[in-house]
């Protein structure tokens, strides 16, 4: 036993050095470098990364954020791994625990943390660093420069470091090439319908753009009991896959020439009880609110942006609409990931159906750029053995 420790404690002393996909500037594309990961500080974890999913919130921040300040940053937020040391101060980990990181942290203790009606959290890096969407601490160097951390996470990477509050033990059992979407789109817009629009058993959704995080929706709205669910998305080949999750009617907005709120609105006599946005536009946000019906509909903002203003007129909220938003579904994170992860293990929730690619880490750009080309609903980069 003390042999194991000291070998232990010497192994959270060593800088790693190991690959990652580095984006040194917006737009550019992301390249394959050796960086160092220097040794977890007091309340840190190093993790061996060993799958991650390529996330919308990925290509926003390369492509639409695009605040140089953000930059140059190792991305990847949707991973899953192994603790291979953790720093001093850390009790609840230990090497080789499987783990899921987590971009929205839970430190229990902050007035956000006790408060049941959020999931926010004081101390996560988006209090202070949304705009650049990092915190500057970092414990990532390459060719003698920082690297940011993106989203406090960094799973484009083989080894992580990541403050304990921020990362999830799950099941010794868990496939962790799969569980790891729930570290962000499957539990942020699964969250979102069962969570935060609060959908009831009979109701009638509608949720609009059909990625993982609309399909995440729409399998949320089925498991809530909604008795009619519309999927509407311009890419009709998604379709069947939402059928898979339980949509039952489809609409492309292209096909009609009238707003699809109206359309919405005559197929349902009034509109929808609950409507979910899901693509990260401020238009469709707008769009998803007038497809409620008056007196008690429920609309949610779910999809990731921070580079343009919403707007609607004051009528839709005056009558009794209620317009809301949702990060990562309203989920505690520490709490609920565990949890996510033994739904999927016992069937209550699909992950397997999400994944349409696999790719190694040296592919990263051919799925971002079938991220980008709506070509894929969920690729699964293998990280490490």
């Amino acid at each position: 036993l003390q042999l194991r420790l000291e070998s232990v404690d010497h192994a959270s002393t060593q800088v790693i050095k190991c690959r990652a996909a580095v984006a040194w500037e917006p737009t550019a594309a992301l390249m394959m470098e050796e960086i160092e990961v220097a040794p977890p500080q007091e309340g840190e974890i190093r993790i061996k990364v060993v799958a991650t999913g390529v996330c919308h919130t990925d290509l926003y921040h390369l492509f639409e954020g695009k605040d140089k300040r953000g930059f140059p940053t190792v991305l990847g937020h949707e991973g899953a791994g192994v603790v291979e040391s953790v720093g001093p101060g850390v009790t609840d980990f230990k090497p080789g625990d499987k783990v899921i990181p987590l971009f929205l942290s839970q430190c229990g203790e902050c007035k956000f943390c006790k408060c049941p009606k959020t999931n926010l959290c004081d101390r996560n890096w988006s209090s202070k660093y949304h705009d650049i969407m990092s915190d500057p601490t970092t414990r990532f160097t390459c060719r003698d420069r920082p690297i940011l951390q993106f989203m406090g996470t960094s799973t484009f990477s083989e080894y992580t470091v990541i403050n304990q509050i921020a990362v999830a033990k799950i099941d010794d059992d868990a496939p962790l090439e799969r569980v790891c979407l729930l570290g962000c789109g499957i539990s942020t817009g699964y969250g979102a319908a069962v969570n935060t629009a609060g959908v009831t058993p009979g109701s009638v959704c509608a949720v609009f753009g059909l990625g993982a995080v609309g399909l995440a929706a729409v399998m949320g709205c089925k498991n809530a009991g909604a008795s009619r669910i519309f999927a509407v998305d311009i890419n009709e080949q998604k379709f069947e896959k939402a059928k898979v999750f339980g949509a039952t009617d489809f609409l492309n907005p292209k096909a009609y020439n009238k707003p699809i709120s109206e359309v919405l609105a005559e197929m349902t006599n009034g509109g929808v009880d609950f409507s979910l946005e899901c693509v990260g536009n401020t238009e469709v946000m707008r769009t998803a609110l007038e497809s409620c019906v008056k007196g008690w509909g429920v609309s949610v903002l779910v999809g990731w942006t921070d580079v343009k203003d919403f707007s609607a007129r004051p009528i839709q909220l005056i009558s009794g609409k209620t317009w809301k938003g949702s990060l990562f579904g309203g989920f505690k994170s520490k709490d609920s990931v565990p949890n996510l992860v033994c739904d999927y293990m016992t069937g209550k929730i699909k992950l397997d159906e999400f994944i349409t690619h696999k790719m190694s880490l040296e592919q990263v750009n051919d799925a971002i750029n079938l991220m980008k080309t709506g070509q894929c609903i969920r690729c699964i980069l293998n990280i490490s053995k």
